[in-house]
């Protein structure tokens, strides 16, 4: 039996997701429709393709969401088990709290928010090389001070996790994947909050444990803003960040087959239209993320935006850098701008809200 068999995959998607609302006040952050599927579903395609069988997801809020979507993984070739929090416990509590749904030796650990094309064999084989207690992915980003870093020496060990600072001494960071081994699991305490990246890892360093680190330059993007998920499902849709799921489909723009595309209407920069949605005559999409059943009508513009489901930007309308909540109304010529966000079933008039004085 190869190491992936006997690894189960873990899936950490109970977070409110509070950095994306108002589009989280209705969907899990996981579930938001990323160039063309739901976000974790790119994520589980990596999984299966890596040869990985078994997925727990490790659910919180608005759990019900996934079971009724994915069920019991069967449609897209996995078998997938839900363990739901009745209570948030964190990174590590969440990992912990799915023990007794573990079938393998080893656990593979994945935050939900994280789009990557880290090779998840290649970090699996290195975590059966070194015949590591925890093997973790790290990525080299080319500013490391927004994140902590994580030495490791010349056999690739990790030596320490340190916090923020202005001068790191490595550009490694984590990256969101963990491989832990039953043992190592069963040691993170039970029954209340735990945080994997301060409590548990430097823990395990303290306690003589095994810990490596799997470091690449891949793709690395932490979804959780509106900023990085715009460009994240770009990514996917130019080609730059991989997902099984979009063989065949890279280019300027994803739209559905059902969704209406006017005459003149111009779609770069790896925008997204949904199913059903509407892209008026001359509209102008750079960059958007327009969920189902939308409606941007003659002459709008949308760049590096969001817009939820069933929202009508009006003619001439301009939306920039902006989050459009679901059902929202835009009225002609309004000007949306730098992180503006419209919560679900607001009605801004024709002309209502503008940064410039033109009629």
């Amino acid at each position: 039996m190869g190491i992936e068999k006997a690894t189960d995959a873990v899936v950490l998607v109970g977070g409110k997701g509070t950095r994306l609302r108002p589009l989280t006040m209705s969907a899990p952050k996981p579930m938001l429709p990323t160039a063309g599927h739901p976000f974790l579903e790119h994520l589980l395609a990596r999984i299966r393709a890596a040869g990985i069988e078994h997925v727990i997801l490790s659910t919180s809020y608005k759990a019900e969401v996934f079971e009724e979507y994915f069920g019991d993984g069967s449609g897209i070739g996995l078998d997938i088990e839900y363990v739901t929090e009745d209570q948030p416990l964190g990174t590590g509590g969440g990992i912990r709290n799915v023990e007794s749904a573990l079938r393998g030796d080893h656990v593979m650990v994945f935050n939900g928010d994280v789009l990557t094309g880290a090779d998840l064999g290649a970090i699996l084989d290195t975590h059966v090389e070194k015949e590591a207690d925890v093997t973790l992915h790290l990525v080299r980003v080319s500013d490391p001070r927004a994140y902590g870093s994580v030495p490791t020496d010349a056999d690739g060990r990790v030596t320490a996790f340190l916090e923020k600072t202005q001068d790191p001494p490595t550009d490694q960071i984590n990256a969101g994947c963990y491989v832990f081994t039953r043992a190592a699991l069963e040691k993170i305490p039970t029954g209340r909050p735990v945080s994997v990246e301060r409590e548990v890892f430097p823990s395990l360093l303290t306690d003589g444990s095994r810990v490596f680190g799997y470091v690449d330059h891949t793709y690395w993007r932490d979804m959780g803003t509106p900023e990085d998920f715009v460009r994240g499902s770009a990514d996917l849709v130019r080609g730059i960040a991989p997902s099984p799921l979009l063989e065949g489909e890279r280019g300027e723009a994803l739209v559905h087959p059902s969704a209406g595309i006017g005459g003149g209407a111009l779609l770069i920069g790896g925008t997204v239209v949904g199913r059903g949605a509407v892209i008026g005559a001359g509209a102008r999409l750079d960059g958007a993320v327009v969920f189902d059943g939308a409606q941007i009508e003659a002459g709008a513009t949308v760049e590096r935006s969001i817009v939820g489901f069933g929202v009508r930007i009006g003619p001439r309308a301009l939306v920039r850098d902006g989050v459009i909540g679901d059902g929202a109304d835009i009225g002609a010529r309004c000007e949306l701008l730098r992180g503006a966000r419209v919560w679900p079933g607001v009605a801004l008039p024709d002309g209502g809200v503008r940064f410039s004085t033109d009629v």
